[in-house]
């Protein structure tokens, strides 16, 4: 068996376990057996991929294996890794592995909560593993239908309308893909679904192509929160709880980037350098409106959302830059808002959790009651800010570099407009550190809570650790990046 597969077989092995557990303590023992075996997966991928780079590996995809399915339509169970999935795959795995522990005390429906967790994570592992379109395609749609049930049921607030109206919007930008990816197979001739050798063929018509890039692109956009197509983001993350919005945020937003850069760009790449200025000037307005519209939210998770927005157009706005460095800059973001938005949101549920209440008017003095969860909610915020040492800075810096890099009026007019979400963002986030944490606790009430528990403090100082170790040693993590972006970004030089 393919050692990639592991990663879609032990999710299965944990939904069988889950399915068999008659106890909560059995239901938390199959979600921490399996989800620290897909950590250790992804660490030792991660080891064995550097090391087949370092002995002078030269393949664009490693550990690649195909199968097939339905020789008809050329469907294959195609999988390989380069640097980028490799990356996704261990962020993943470590949302995955702390999102356990955020949901350690979940109640109720445990065990059916983490059938359709397990089931979502199964999707976004798969995907990432995947060189086959239809494959991929499957994988993402195993993603996203769990979302529904997971607000729908365990979420809070307007949790119906927020489930439906990301289902309805997420879907119909899977529609919109759907058609995009047919149009790409018979555009190449029908001969071959299989990523790597459409790229090799190079032959999809350049007028269908013209067709084809703005489906796809639209498609995974939606999911990248690509704007005007944004506005489930902020009501699905603020309904859904902790440990999705940890799952959904942290990763399955990537899904969105990922599938841009390695579908829509890679595979027409004439329709990118002649389109790409339309979807340019659309993620330049999440990235500055992302930010804006945070600073006016009164809800924690609404201004994360907002947040996510913004720093999830940055991605976008990299890979449209179509060069190594921006590329680069696009995947390190892609890591790195994964790692601190689950951050966000696991503070924000233990904070909900204990005082009842998001709103930012009603919340003060935070500091004084539960110390060790305020800490930490204020290196969440710093690095949301872009604090050197950091994961944050490095994504951002790189980007923006990488931008800038464009030596036309157009593209540096874009990248400075972009770059003002630094500013927009310090201010956000140093008003609401000052706001919630700091001044005296006027509420009687919030007096008597208590900091966080073992659990808690496990997952944070677990993404507080991945944080910190991106900013401080990002130098091996760009580098595996930037070996893996070549390929793609020689494809779309004229």
């Amino acid at each position: 068996m393919n050692f990639l597969s592991l990663f879609v077989l032990i999710p299965l092995l944990m939904l069988g376990g889950l399915y068999l557990a008659k106890s909560i303590k059995a239901i938390r023992g199959v979600m921490v057996a399996g989800s620290t075996a897909l950590l250790i997966l992804s660490v030792v991928l991660t080891f064995l991929y550097l090391g087949e780079r370092q002995a002078g590996a030269t393949a664009e995809m490693l550990f690649r294996a195909d199968t097939v399915w339905y020789a008809p339509l050329h469907i294959a169970y195609s999988v390989g890794v380069d640097g980028i999935s490799v990356a996704m795959l261990l962020l993943s795995a470590v949302i995955v592995f702390t999102g356990t522990f955020a949901s350690w005390k979940l109640q109720p429906l445990t065990k059916e909560y983490f059938l359709w967790f397990t089931l979502l994570s199964m999707g976004v592992f798969g995907f990432f593993i995947s060189i086959d379109l239809f494959t991929m395609f499957m994988f993402y749609e195993i993603a996203l239908i769990p979302m529904y049930l997971l607000i729908g049921v365990w979420g809070s607030g307007r949790k119906e309308y927020a489930a439906m109206k990301l289902t309805l919007m997420l879907m119909g930008g899977s529609a919109f893909l759907l058609i995009g990816i047919l149009g790409i197979f018979f555009g190449a001739g029908g001969a071959t679904m299989n990523i790597l050798e459409i790229a090799q063929l190079h032959n999809i018509p350049f007028a269908q192509q013209c067709i084809w890039f703005p489906l796809t692109f639209l498609g995974f956009g939606v999911l990248g929160a690509l704007f005007p197509f944004h506005t489930w983001s902020p009501d699905g993350h603020a309904s859904a709880p902790t440990a999705v919005s940890m799952l959904h945020a942290g990763v399955l937003m990537k899904l969105g980037g990922y599938g841009c850069f390695r579908i829509a760009m890679y595979l027409m790449p004439e329709a990118a350098n002649e389109l790409g200025w339309i979807f340019l000037i659309l993620t330049g307005i999440s990235v500055v409106y992302g930010a804006f519209s945070a600073c006016v939210q009164t809800d924690l998770k609404y201004i994360n959302a907002y947040s996510s927005v913004s720093h999830c157009g940055l991605v976008l706005f990299a890979i449209l830059m179509m060069n190594q460095t921006a590329a680069t800059g696009a995947v390190l973001q892609m890591l790195s808002h994964g790692l601190m938005t689950a951050l966000f949101f696991a503070l924000i549920g233990m904070i909900y959790g204990r005082t009842h209440t998001r709103d930012v008017r009603e919340l003060n003095g935070l500091m004084k009651v539960m110390p060790f969860l305020s800490v930490c909610y204020v290196i969440a915020g710093l690095a949301n800010l872009g604090l050197p040492g950091l994961s944050g800075f490095v994504a951002e810096m790189t980007i923006f570099v990488g931008s800038f890099q464009n030596f036309d009026v157009f593209h540096r007019t874009l990248t400075i407009i972009a770059c003002s979400s630094i500013v927009i963002t310090a201010v956000y986030i140093l008003r609401l550190v000052g706001k919630i944490l700091y001044g005296t606790c006027t509420n009687k009430h919030h007096l008597a809570l208590t900091d966080a528990t073992w659990d808690e403090r496990f997952a944070v100082i677990c993404l507080i650790i991945c944080v910190a170790g991106l900013g401080m040693a990002p130098f091996w993590v760009s580098h595996m990046i930037g070996e893996s972006v070549l390929p793609v970004v020689s494809h779309l030089i004229p």
